[in-house]
């Protein structure tokens, strides 16, 4: 398993030299995000693409 420090360490490997600090927090909130559906997904499970647009369909449509 990777800790945290590895990936902020993979992270920081993979921005340009003239990232700014806002750039490193946002990227770090997307890792985060990431992670969490992720770990979220394999507790709750997911749903086909086909379900999802059912379900999105019932707000879309005009």
């Amino acid at each position: 398993m990777r800790t945290a420090k590895n990936e902020v360490q993979s992270l920081l490997k993979k921005l340009p030299d003239d990232c700014t600090l806002e750039d490193v927090q946002y990227h770090l909130y997307v890792v985060e995000k990431v992670q969490r559906g992720i770990d979220r997904a394999k507790i709750e499970g997911v749903i086909s693409q086909e379900d999802a647009e059912k379900r999105l369909g019932k707000w879309t449509t005009l």
